[in-house]
């Protein structure tokens, strides 16, 4: 049994601040597979917190979003790396998720951000290729002419 005193009822985990993980519940982790749409809220200068909107997802299992080197909310992490996700549908459902973040940068970070993106927009893709009805032609060649 997990340290929180709870059955294992989903195999996501995230990294909690204090020290321990916690595993996401299914519908949490449903929740998140479906929804991308979050306000990052990081630790400024001073205490105060710094809002961003972000996209965030679920690649294998660990909760991850895309930033650049040069951003504020990079340094600030990179100082304390304490972060709450607010993660919201556009109706009225939302999850908030206190963590920690590690910043995965280096040789390896284009290959993770092809990873999260693939991830992110695989969904939206496949719900409107459905929602418009589309489909594909699919061609056979019987006989080819032209000037190349």
């Amino acid at each position: 049994m997990p340290r929180n005193g709870l059955p294992p009822i989903c195999r996501h985990r995230l990294a909690l601040p204090y020290g321990a993980d916690m595993e996401l519940s299914t519908k949490e982790a449903d929740f998140l597979q479906q929804h991308h749409s979050a306000a990052m809220v990081t630790i400024g200068e001073g205490g105060l917190p710094k809002v961003a909107r972000v996209g965030v997802a679920l690649v294998e299992g660990k909760l991850w979003s895309s930033g650049t080197r040069d951003r504020a909310r990079t340094k600030r992490l990179r100082r304390d790396p304490r972060c709450t996700l607010f993660v919201f549908d556009p109706k009225f459902a939302w999850l908030a998720l206190e963590t920690t973040v590690a910043i995965l940068d280096g040789l390896e970070a284009p290959a993770h951000n092809l990873r999260l993106f693939r991830v992110m927009q695989e969904d939206a893709f496949l719900r409107a290729m459905t929602d418009e009805a589309r489909l594909i032609y699919e061609f056979e060649v019987h006989r080819s002419y032209g000037l190349l």
